[in-house]
């Protein structure tokens, strides 16, 4: 199905003016306002953000209660055990909170659960073995809040529980000291779309404030920024500011022993690291780890910190770039096996909602699956891996469809569920699966009409190909890093020739070079090798939609444009 193209309006009087105050182009302007950056302040804000702009940690229900208990366990010597989960954001909190405690004097061990083992989240048999490592406080990264049992059996071993997480909680929180959670309804912090190593660095900032260190705070930074990107939250507010100033932290340098070693092994040494190279580069290795074996291999070479752990941490390194080759190896495999599945059985494919399920598939990988899918048939899609009486499942969503409010209509067929309004995951009995599909089908048929499920590509404003030059380079760098929230601007210009190319690359690409007047330049279309003959066949006028990126190739720095879409003019 061709997409709908989306043209965004504009505000142009706010745009003009935000144009003169700040001196930046109009193309900039307009895309602030678009994102709702409509003040010469708050642009200013947006365009620098800084660590002043972090908000008072104490604005989060509980925190100041975890501090003071941290801070008396540390001056008490008493065991403290980080618990973590297995993706890149829990690793990173998990990695950032016990380098803290270690360097405040606190006693720190951690555990993350591994996938096909230990499954998701806080467990009680977890609580368990770290009360009998002689841990007297056990604070939770990334997962916990609706770990109710884990939650119970603390209080029954007489563990102090600290929970801080950014999912979703139930109408009970789980009885722990405390509950860190900005989504939380009763608390009432300004910033409710945190990522998990966000809430987690809110807990660092005030223990560095409370112990006279946040001088420290800077080199944490760059530990959420990589959480805060892999975990694809709103870069709008505190996200932001993490994201671009560790970003920008991660490109300059100096990084730790294991952050070099993994900027290596992702190929962006010396480069400067934006936030798709964390997306398509360095997250998916440390999220391979937990993927595909276990995450103590990425865990151990984000703890190495020193200069004399870098033989161990380029060792590590390899071994995550290994991993992350089995992982798009199976990926590929299910991918394929799951289009074929849908495709050949209406009573899948034909639904408002992809429900699918296999023995065999590996768990490791089903979350990344579930998004291939959905990209590809423009719906909600749900993969499980059936394993004997059980299947476990990832889902993930379009914009008009809350994914964790649809599986909770069904909390009656699943042992477990939790997640985002667009990301979610679950446990559900093999016996259950069809009256789980058939549920889901029910209600998304209900709530979907042919809108919902129409793919659109949302275009921020004409732009000749002319008027691309370096000020307006500079200012579209201005405005990274890019991602939700904050997507990478998407123009549009008509007519514009092929005058070069097209030619396949890869057997899956287009590389070409496209002009309009006497404008030229270099342009790719990603997995477009199929649509060749549309290039060819209307190479004199195109309406094109693309976006602009810098790449570097064999020390040369050139201007691109990646094409979104392409129409026939007329």
């Amino acid at each position: 199905m061709r997409r709908a193209w989306n043209h965004l309006g504009c505000d142009e009087a706010t745009a003009v003016t935000l144009s003169a105050e700040l001196r930046i182009s109009g193309v900039a302007a307009r895309l602030l306002v678009q994102r709702g950056v409509t003040t010469p302040d708050a642009a200013r804000q947006f365009l620098n953000p800084s660590l002043a702009d972090l908000h008072n940690p104490s604005l989060l229900t509980d925190l100041d209660v975890a501090v003071e208990r941290l801070r008396c366990a540390i001056a008490r010597r008493e065991r403290i055990a980080v618990h973590g989960d297995y993706d890149v954001d829990g690793i990173t909190s998990t990695v950032m909170l016990r380098r803290l405690l270690e360097l405040l004097g606190g006693q720190v061990v951690h555990h993350i659960p591994e996938r096909l083992r230990d499954g998701y989240g806080l467990q009680p048999e977890a609580i368990e073995t770290l009360a009998g490592r002689d841990v007297r406080v056990v604070v939770s990264v990334d997962c916990g809040i609706r770990s109710r049992d884990a939650a119970e059996r603390a209080h029954a071993l007489g563990v102090d529980l600290i929970i801080t997480d950014h999912h979703e909680p139930e109408a009970t929180l789980p009885r722990a000291l405390a509950v860190i959670n900005p989504r939380r309804t009763d608390c009432r912090y300004p910033d409710k779309d945190l990522a998990g190593v966000g809430v987690t660095l809110k807990l660092v900032q005030a223990l560095c404030g409370r112990s006279d260190r946040m001088a420290w705070l800077p080199g944490f930074v760059k530990l959420a920024a990589i959480g805060t990107l892999a975990d694809v939250v709103p870069l709008r507010g505190e996200n932001r500011v993490i994201a671009k100033l560790g970003l920008a932290r991660l490109s300059a340098g100096p990084n730790t022993a294991g952050l070099r070693a993994l900027i290596e092994a992702s190929g962006l040494t010396g480069r400067k690291i934006g936030s798709e190279d964390i997306a398509f580069r360095l997250a998916p290795r440390v999220n391979a780890a937990g993927r595909m074996s276990t995450p103590d291999l990425a865990t151990r070479l984000l703890l190495a910190t020193r200069d004399d752990e870098a033989a161990e941490a380029q060792l590590l390194a390899e071994a995550l770039d290994v991993e992350n080759a089995r992982r798009r190896s199976e990926e590929s495999t299910i991918v394929a096996d799951a289009k074929r599945r849908i495709v050949a059985d209406p009573a899948i494919g034909a639904q408002n909602i992809l429900v699918v399920w296999a023995k065999d598939w590996h768990r490791g990988v089903i979350g990344i699956v579930a998004s291939k899918l959905v990209d590809a048939f423009a719906r909600p899609a749900i993969v499980l891996s059936v394993d004997g009486e059980r299947a476990y499942g990832s889902g993930r969503s379009i914009p008009s469809f809350d994914l964790l409010a649809a599986l909770e209509k069904c909390a009656d067929l699943c042992v477990r569920l939790g997640g985002h309004r667009h990301a979610a995951g679950l446990i559900v009995e093999t016996a259950h699966l069809d009256a789980l599909r058939e549920r889901l089908v029910t209600y998304a048929n209900d709530l979907l009409g042919p809108d919902d499920l129409r793919p659109t590509l949302t275009i921020d404003g004409p732009l000749a190909l002319s008027a691309i030059g370096g000020t307006l380079i500079g200012d579209l760098n201005a405005l990274e890093p890019f991602g939700a929230g904050n997507r990478r601007p998407i123009f549009h210009a008509t007519p514009v020739e092929i005058v070069d190319g097209p030619r396949t690359i890869k057997e899956q690409h287009l590389r070409m070079t496209v002009g309009q007047g006497r404008a030229r330049f270099r342009a790719i279309a990603w997995r477009a090798a199929d649509q060749g003959a549309l290039y060819t066949a209307h190479r004199d006028g195109l309406h094109l939609a693309f976006s602009l990126a810098e790449n570097t190739y064999r020390g040369e720095s050139f201007l691109e444009l990646t094409i979104a879409d392409a129409v026939a003019a007329g």
